[in-house]
């Protein structure tokens, strides 16, 4: 899967977690950028990318990312 199509799914994703059909995901944004984003709507963000994508985060994935495009570049390796 390509990086524009992950970064679309991932953003529909975000829509969804957060309940807001306008938000607009950057590869910089963090949990400070997005309103509610606290560690329950982090783990159910975790599991629904888990889930769209059929895959399963280890923890040291989970430590590694920083913000969203770290989120979708292991996605792109992920889904090779």
């Amino acid at each position: 899967m390509n990086k524009t199509k992950i970064t679309q799914e991932v953003e529909d994703i975000f829509r969804k977690v957060f309940d807001d059909d306008k938000l607009v995901i950057n590869m910089t944004m963090t949990a400070n950028d997005v309103d509610n984003w606290d560690s329950l709507t982090h783990m159910l963000l975790i599991v629904e990318v888990e889930n769209t994508f059929n895959i399963k985060f280890k923890l040291r994935d989970l430590n590694k990312m920083k913000n969203v495009g770290d989120m979708i570049d292991l996605l792109v390796l992920k889904t090779e």
